[in-house]
């Protein structure tokens, strides 16, 4: 899924939900964040972007779509994957377990 297509997501619910909204809604994969963890969100797929918000301990994030960018060393080894888990928000896949060394989502465009 797209981050556009997350917009339109947010504008059907906004508009009074509709059962197009709680499909995607409900197909939405929601991964934890590593224990013990409170996960710095970036702006860009890189530890250079700002931070613009950090994740308390125990938190799960969607996952609409990955990309490349520098690498991270964490709980889950050493990545270069990036996740994108809101417009304008990312974090390193390195703190997420998705179950794979690899891509689980649609590289960003």
């Amino acid at each position: 899924m797209s981050v556009d297509r997350v917009e339109e997501v947010k504008e059907a619910q906004a508009a009074g939900g509709g059962a197009e909204a709680q499909a995607v809604t409900a197909a939405l994969t929601y991964y934890p964040v590593a224990p013990g963890v409170r996960l710095n969100v970036r702006s860009g797929p890189a530890t250079s972007y700002p931070i613009v918000k950090v994740l308390p301990e125990g938190t799960k994030v969607p996952i609409f779509c990955q990309t490349p960018g520098t690498s991270v060393s964490g709980p889950y080894g050493t990545t270069n994957i990036w996740d994108n888990i809101a417009d304008g928000q990312f974090v390193s896949d390195a703190y997420v377990r998705t179950g794979s060394d690899g891509y689980v989502a649609p590289r960003c465009a």
